[in-house]
């Protein structure tokens, strides 16, 4: 399983029909369920497609504000690779045997891409939108108490008055971990109370 996190302007719904809509075409066959900020999409091929192998892939996506984690499953291969393996032994057998099993040999390998091709739609849409795996400016830049100039996180001491600025400096949540800003009464993702340090 492969992870990856945007930070932007992305819905998981909107995301999720994106994917299903992208790869519901020629053997392919989407579905997608969603709940509240998570989304899930299962790509697979069709019960009654014409040639290559089946295969399968999940795709699960989680929003918590401005953030998306996407987590894409690892494929099943086992059709793919049975199919792949009965047009190496029909060519064995007799070269000219190909000439009937192109179409499977080139379904299975696109097939093999699928988790490939998967992640360059994502990116695509996160690029679309504006998002990237950086941190967006709520967390990437916080402004001073007294000049409110912004400042990178992590910075000790504003760089324009030189005041501390470990007063606003975002902290995590204890129940899930989560980057909290030190306005937020409640946490963002798990809606935990997040203790008020002075």
């Amino acid at each position: 399983m492969t992870t990856k996190i945007y930070h932007g302007n992305l819905d998981v719904t909107d995301v999720a029909q994106a994917i299903a809509n992208f790869f519901h075409r020629g053997p392919l066959m989407t579905k997608v369920s969603t709940n509240g900020n998570k989304a899930m999409v299962q790509i697979s091929t069709h019960n009654q497609r014409l040639s290559g192998g089946a295969t399968s892939l999940g795709i699960g996506l989680s929003q918590v504000g401005d953030r998306l984690e996407v987590r894409v499953g690892d494929q099943s291969m086992l059709g793919v690779l049975g199919s792949l393996g009965k047009s190496a032994f029909l060519a064995i057998r007799n070269p000219l045997n190909l000439l009937g099993r192109i179409d499977d040999i080139a379904q299975d390998i696109e097939h093999f891409e699928l988790d490939d091709q998967v992640w360059k739609v994502i990116d695509q849409l996160a690029q679309d939108a504006g998002a990237s795996h950086n941190l967006t400016e709520r967390l990437a830049r916080l402004a001073c108490e007294y000049c409110k100039t912004a400042n990178p996180v992590g910075e000790g001491r504003c760089i324009a008055c030189g005041a501390p600025l470990g007063g606003v400096q975002p902290h995590t949540c204890g129940n899930c971990g989560y980057s909290v800003n030190r306005k937020d009464r409640n946490c963002p993702n798990c809606g935990v109370q997040v203790a008020v340090s002075k």
